[in-house]
């Protein structure tokens, strides 16, 4: 037995990085989703969104909707590389 495993910071270590890459992999898999439901969001005219995404004055594909389009684009890397193997990571 090695001298980290008898002191048993190693089997704790291990488990917090498992969590930690976990959360990752979810919060990698959230971004996306969350960009297109805001760009529906700002896109959608009304005034409480207007105040809160933009000046409400612009086109529905300019300006914040468009950002946040853009933004779920960037994000999809994760869902692409799901379908893109074909596995089920549940």
């Amino acid at each position: 037995m090695s001298a980290a495993g008898s002191s048993g910071t190693g089997d704790a270590a291990d488990v917090r990085r498992s969590i930690g890459a976990k959360a990752a992999t979810w919060l990698a898999f959230a971004a996306s989703p969350t960009f297109a439901v805001m760009a529906l969001l700002s896109s959608g005219g009304t005034q409480a969104a207007a105040m809160l995404c933009d000046a409400g004055h612009a086109a529905p594909l300019g300006g914040m909707p468009l950002m946040y389009l853009l933004m779920s684009a960037f994000h999809a890397g994760p869902w692409l590389k799901r379908v893109g193997t074909g596995r089920d990571n549940s």
